[in-house]
């Protein structure tokens, strides 16, 4: 009888030393909004994109012709073409396909940082979760999803995101020795009926729409808007 692979959820970043990801499928998820942003970016055309952990490191790439994007607390960070919204990526008026972006942000760019000892690091989100999920059944490898969370904190949304890419994976994963898996699963069957809805019980969409970003919110969470899985390679993201 051949063993499945599993499924795991790392909550935050602050427990990723509790994971062994060697051997491993790590799905990075920062649902508001650096990992939207990411799929959305390569879907309009980026041609790569860098992320980085320092705001000087990254207006530094500005020099070598990218596109800096930056955000720290939910806002655009000053001196940088882009924040951290979707839509900076959809806007004909600043096109961006052919252009390279180098990135950081608050969670989003952290947690990449920290699961590159994993097989594969690619990117998910609920606008590419189908795609995600048929990566990860191609792989046949243990998956561990890693939740930027909010600051190192749990966070709502990440979460539920994990729960539904069991969901997808349930018949070809085990998804119930992990007692994260099952509660990721649950959180997304009780969200599955409006997930625009139930997140906005959300501390970080609360957080968002202080900031009058709501439709980022609600395009973030559109799901499989896009057909493709951004993934690590040289140290840098581009479409698998």
């Amino acid at each position: 009888m051949t063993t499945q692979p599993s499924l795991d959820v790392c909550f935050t970043p602050e427990l990723l030393s509790l994971f062994d990801l060697r051997g491993h499928v790590a799905v990075v998820v920062d649902i508001l909004r650096a990992t939207s942003s990411m799929v959305t970016a390569l879907a309009a055309g980026v041609t790569h994109i860098v992320p980085l952990s320092e705001l000087e490191e990254c207006r530094a790439y500005a020099e070598q012709g990218y596109l800096t994007a930056a955000e720290r607390d939910g806002r655009q960070a000053p001196g940088f073409d882009l924040g951290n919204s979707p839509f900076g990526y959809l806007n004909e008026a600043a096109p961006v396909r052919g252009r390279a972006v180098a990135i950081t942000t608050t969670n989003g760019t952290r947690a990449l940082q920290l699961s590159l000892s994993a097989d594969a690091v690619v990117v998910g989100a609920f606008l590419n979760l189908q795609a995600v999920a048929d990566f990860a059944r191609q792989q046949q490898k243990n998956v561990v999803v890693v939740c930027a969370g909010w600051k190192g904190n749990f966070n709502l949304e990440d979460t539920v995101f994990a729960g539904a890419l069991a969901e997808l994976l349930a018949p070809d994963f085990d998804i119930t020795s992990s007692d994260a898996t099952l509660a990721a699963h649950q959180l997304w069957l009780q969200a599955k009926p409006d997930l625009a809805t139930y997140l906005l019980q959300s501390a970080h969409v609360r957080r968002l729409n202080s900031l009058e970003a709501n439709k980022d919110m609600d395009f973030c969470v559109r799901l499989n808007e896009y057909d493709l899985v951004p993934i690590w390679r040289d140290g840098r993201i581009v479409i698998n």
